[in-house]
Order: C-alpha cells, then sequence, then structure tokens
C-alpha cells in the first residue's frame, strides 16, 4: 500500500481495506469492519468545511485522523481524497493477544477490537497519532493476502445521513461491533 491508494473515493478505500492486516507497534489484526465519509456528507466531520480539530481529513492521503467521540473514545480514521476518510470499526485480534487484553481488561478476544472505541484502546491509539501516516511506525498495514466476501449496510452511531449503506464488514466475521 502507499498514498495512492488512499487518494481515491472513500467508497472503494473502505471496500478495499476489508481484510487488511493493520499492527501498531506490533499489535493488532485484520481489518473486518469499516465506514465511509465523505465531505458532501452531513456525517462527516469535514461536511461544514477545515476547522483545527478537522484539518487532517483535509491533508495528505494515508494519514490517521483520530478524534475524541462523545469525549470518552478514542475513534480511528484514514484519510483518503480530500475531506474524507474510513473509520475502522472492528478488527480481528492476530497480533499482540495479550497485550490487548491487558489494555482492555477483557477476557474474550471476539470483543477485543469490536467498536471504534475498543480497537482504540486495544491498539493504544490516542490523540498524539493523529495526522501520522498509517503506512510507517507505529504503524504497518498490509494489503489483504486474498480479497473477503463482503457486506455492505447502513452506518450506526450517527443521526444524520445514517441511511447511507457505507458501512462495510466481512462477511460473517464473529468479530463486528454489530451483525450488519
Amino acid at each position: 500500500m502507499d498514498e495512492r491508494f488512499f487518494a481515491r473515493d472513500v467508497v472503494a478505500v473502505a471496500t478495499d481495506l476489508l481484510g487488511a492486516r493493520l499492527l501498531v507497534d506490533g499489535v493488532g489484526g485484520l481489518v473486518v469492519e469499516t465506514e465511509a465519509y465523505r465531505q458532501d456528507d452531513e456525517a462527516s466531520h469535514s461536511f461544514r468545511g477545515r476547522t483545527a480539530g478537522n484539518a487532517v481529513m483535509f491533508g495528505e492521503p494515508g494519514r490517521a485522523y483520530v478524534y475524541r467521540s462523545y469525549g470518552l473514545h478514542w475513534c480511528f480514521n484514514i484519510v483518503c481524497e480530500r475531506g474524507s476518510a474510513v473509520l475502522i470499526r472492528a478488527l480481528e485480534p492476530t497480533h499482540g493477544l495479550d497485550t490487548m487484553m491487558a489494555r482492555r481488561a477483557a477476557g474474550e478476544g471476539r470483543k477485543l477490537c469490536a467498536g471504534p472505541g475498543n480497537l482504540c484502546k486495544a491498539l493504544a491509539i490516542t490523540g498524539d497519532m493523529n495526522g501520522l501516516s498509517v503506512l510507517a511506525d507505529p504503524f504497518s498495514l498490509e494489503s489483504p493476502s486474498e480479497v473477503p466476501a463482503s457486506a455492505s449496510g447502513v452506518r450506526i452511531g450517527i443521526s444524520k445521513a445514517a441511511e447511507r449503506p457505507w458501512r462495510f464488514a466481512v462477511r460473517g466475521s464473529r468479530y463486528l461491533s454489530r451483525p450488519i
């Protein structure tokens, strides 16, 4: 993967990330759930234009856009075309399970990285990583070894433009934040 992979339509990138291996300092797994957000999308942080808080979304493709949701949980996105980003909603944990379990105080592997807040806690992703390239340390991102069967559905946890079917998942994965 390189910046060109991300410098495309966010919906295409969101589907193409399914099955990719995402690690942070060697801890992580396979991407099994994503959501797409465009600048012309009322649910997107970039919808009303550039601000200090969302400036990364208007920068280089392949950068981490990390923000706090409701002041509680970090959410990890990857910037695509100008003003758009893919929210990484869930991983199938494969690397560093003991580390993730300690960070999350969770005993069940299925729920370690299910949901954006859980994923960030398990991988120790914080606002300090906002703007970093996902193609360099501490991140490691590898293309899927095979293209998984996928499904799409409406996005969750938002109130505007929630009807858009821009939530994507590996079909049949037991590691999703919610069934699709």
